[in-house]
């Protein structure tokens, strides 16, 4: 049940504030803390702290930033064989503020991940060949996202992209997934529709398998076929930060999808991951792990 995350890895530097600021204001919060993350990062974690075997492909600079996060990385116990290191370019930064109410403003300076390149897939092929699940993200240059996905298809895997942060997608990319997991805003930025449902429907008409849109609170919409989506209701938790809940979601869905769960299944466990993240401040930090989820889902059966 592997599974390959190839994507981003950036040091979140986060400010708790009372609220969010507009638009040229300034808002005081608290003290400043430092947590791993980045989309690719977040997901390879909390994959493998789900009880997957995880083998994480991504760019790093030769900076502190880049020295903790790869420590941090290989403490968790993803595989970092195919990590690549390049001396020449910043990691990733992400700055984060988070309000009372647990919504968030993100700023990421890419550094390091705008560097991994298609050569990078190339080298990663035993991975690929020894997996089930390949997941991706928009946080790493489209043509190495491309090259993955073609790569992926190849291998027979399960290809999983979590179009985030959204931009445009080239059409040869569609028809490689098997599912496309955009939130709202996503799904909309895709397609220009602000319904889920006819966004979904338009995303599959491009040749998509499946496609999940989260929903927040509101649940995720589940489309495998034009004009029948179906809607699943949210885990009712107190949110305390949600700025890994889409990452926590997309990890637990690879490790379901991997293990071989059938998809209300998978969707069900995924959404459980993403909702126990959201208890918790931080990024990394408040990915759960497999014996939490588990209770969490016997307590609501």
């Amino acid at each position: 049940m592997s599974i390959v995350v190839i994507g981003s890895s950036n040091t979140d530097l986060i400010v708790r504030a009372s609220r969010l600021p507009a638009a040229g204001e300034t808002v005081l919060g608290g003290d400043l803390a430092t947590a791993a993350g980045g989309k690719g990062a977040n997901q390879a974690v909390a994959a493998v702290r789900l009880g997957a075997p995880v083998s994480f492909v991504a760019c790093l600079g030769p900076d502190m930033f880049g020295q903790q996060a790869a420590a941090a990385l290989a403490a968790e116990g993803l595989d970092l064989t195919y990590l690549v290191r390049d001396p020449a370019a910043p990691s990733g930064v992400a700055l984060i503020v988070v309000d009372d109410a647990g919504q968030n403003l993100i700023a990421v300076a890419p550094g390091a991940n705008s560097r991994l390149t298609p050569a990078a897939v190339a080298a990663a092929q035993p991975a690929l060949a020894a997996a089930r699940v390949l997941l991706l993200q928009l946080e790493i240059p489209l043509d190495t996202v491309l090259a993955a996905a073609r790569a992926g298809r190849a291998a027979g895997l399960t290809v999983s992209l979590n179009p985030a942060p959204a931009q445009p997608l080239p059409a040869e990319l569609y028809p490689l997934l098997d599912f496309l997991t955009p939130n709202e805003h996503e799904a909309q930025t895709l397609t220009g529709l602000a319904d889920p449902a006819a966004a979904a429907d338009a995303l599959l008409a491009r040749g998509v398998r499946a496609v999940i849109v989260t929903l927040g609170a509101q649940g995720v919409l589940v489309a495998t076929r034009p004009g029948a989506p179906e809607r699943l209701p949210a885990f009712q938790v107190q949110a305390v930060d949600t700025t890994a809940a889409g990452d926590a979601f997309n990890g637990g869905l690879a490790v379901a999808l991997a293990r071989g769960d059938e998809l209300p299944d998978a969707v069900r466990y995924a959404q459980a991951v993403g909702a126990l993240a959201v208890t918790r401040a931080g990024a990394q930090p408040s990915l759960p792990t497999a014996a939490e989820v588990s209770a969490f889902l016997a307590e609501r059966p």
